[in-house]
């Protein structure tokens, strides 16, 4: 990333953050920020000490997104850089007669939401149109209709989208309430900063006095048991009080490494799984996004595009980013070989080799979210059924072995084969869905 872009990238970002903070905010935190020379497609800043880089961090991770480079993670490419000799202390006064800038003790329990992350921006599809009927009902019915909601799905699905349209929406229509939004790694930095001012009892006053409790990526709270005692506490308090409760994490309740007193009370109320999304609704995803950024995609690119990465929502997002890019900073247009150049990184293909039993489970896991160990195990649970039984069928039409053999890959007999292979035909003459995520598979294992 040459210099000159990553310099308009930070402006862009600075006006963008300008007009959505205080003038001794973006004084004392954002204005001291250097872009200096930028590494590959990173871009690289230089902060004054550690605390400025962790305030960037902490408040504005979102929507850097927006305006600097995305790894496949969805996470920012940012680079830091901290001088030799930078204070280790946070300075007591920046400016004459300027504010302090806003400590954590004023702001740490603000309700923050991505203004993006709203129910009319969540592109609904067959993976995910439960899950999202249920955080409305929940938005519009708190207390009322399910609780606790327990949504999980893999990374970049739309978890932290929904638990966030769900604040907006009550911030919205039931305005009295009082709602916090907050990922795992947020409350225990409350709970550790608490314990050091010795205001223990102050956290446990707001957060037990909530009317509606969003709770991101709940699995960061596996082996911390001190952690996980006081959110059980917690959890069970505004249970108790018919409080709502809406947990995302990308496991379901019961593989997660917590207490079964927790993982009860989790699966107390409705549990709802967020699935990879098909063909259509990643093109829908796409073109979404693309107009959200004043990019027009041939249909057939979009296709094209969402062929080739169906993961998560975010590679997708991160797939716009570059070609918006290299459109606009190189005026091309957009075409399907340019798309191949600009994109392949980010397709999921899998080297070409000789189809086997290996290669299927691997690739049918990828696209059923399941464990390819899993695919071989005797999991009965419908998720896994289901792609154990599309292996077996891809296995017995791509493998030239007997069904014997086939099945001794799978540690099944060759009549259980035959079987799979028969459910898996009558299921893809009604099911659209699964016919194309099948044919995908095919696709992704013969390339």
């Amino acid at each position: 990333m040459v210099e000159t872009e990553a310099n308009k990238k930070w402006e862009q970002f600075l006006g963008y953050v300008q007009k959505r903070c205080s003038k001794a905010a973006f004084e004392n935190w954002l204005v001291p920020i250097q872009v200096r020379d930028s590494v590959k497609e990173s871009i690289c800043l230089e902060v004054p000490n550690i605390f400025v880089k962790a305030y960037l961090l902490d408040n504005y991770k979102e929507d850097l997104c927006s305006f600097v480079p995305v790894g496949n993670d969805g996470e920012p490419l940012i680079e830091f850089i901290i001088p030799k000799g930078a204070p280790k202390r946070t300075p007591t006064v920046i400016k004459k007669h300027a504010p302090p800038p806003p400590s954590l003790e004023s702001s740490k329990y603000t309700l923050k939401l991505n203004s993006f992350y709203k129910f009319d921006t969540f592109i609904e599809g067959p993976s995910n149109q439960f899950v999202k009927s249920a955080a409305m009902g929940i938005a519009n019915r708190p207390s009322r209709s399910y609780n606790p909601l327990f949504v999980h799905g893999g990374v970049g699905l739309g978890k932290t989208h929904l638990l966030h349209a769900i604040g907006h929406h009550i911030k919205e229509h039931h305005k009295k309430l009082k709602v916090q939004c907050i990922t795992t790694e947020g409350f225990i930095n409350d709970l550790v900063d608490s314990l050091r001012n010795k205001s223990v009892d102050q956290m446990k006053r707001f957060y037990r006095s909530l009317d509606l409790l969003l709770v991101d990526d709940i699995q960061f709270l596996q082996n911390r048991l001190n952690f996980e005692e006081e959110f059980c506490n917690t959890f069970e308090s505004l249970i108790n009080q018919n409080k709502q409760i809406v947990i995302t994490s990308d496991k379901p309740p019961g593989s997660l490494k917590l207490s079964e007193r927790i993982v009860a009370r989790m699966e107390w109320g409705l549990v709802a799984h967020v699935g990879i999304p098909d063909l259509e609704t990643r093109v829908a995803i796409l073109q979404h996004k693309a107009e959200q950024r004043g990019l027009h995609i041939p249909h057939s690119i979009a296709f094209y595009i969402a062929e080739n990465i169906f993961s998560n929502v975010r590679q997708l997002e991160g797939a716009i980013n570059r070609l918006t890019a290299h459109c606009r900073l190189l005026s091309q247009e957009i075409t399907e070989d340019l798309v191949e150049s600009t994109l392949s990184e980010l397709f999921q293909r899998i080297p070409k080799q000789k189809v086997s039993v290996e290669n299927i489970l691997k690739t049918v896991g990828t696209l059923f979210q399941v464990k390819a160990s899993d695919l071989k195990g005797t999991s009965r649970t419908k998720e896994i059924a289901i792609a154990r039984q599309v292996a077996m069928y891809l296995a017995k039409e791509m493998i030239n072995e007997s069904l014997m053999m086939i099945g001794a890959s799978f540690g099944k007999t060759h009549s259980t084969i035959l079987h799979a292979c028969k459910t898996v035909e009558n299921k893809i003459k009604k099911d659209e869905s699964l016919r194309r995520k099948i044919a995908l598979a095919r696709r992704q294992i013969e390339a």
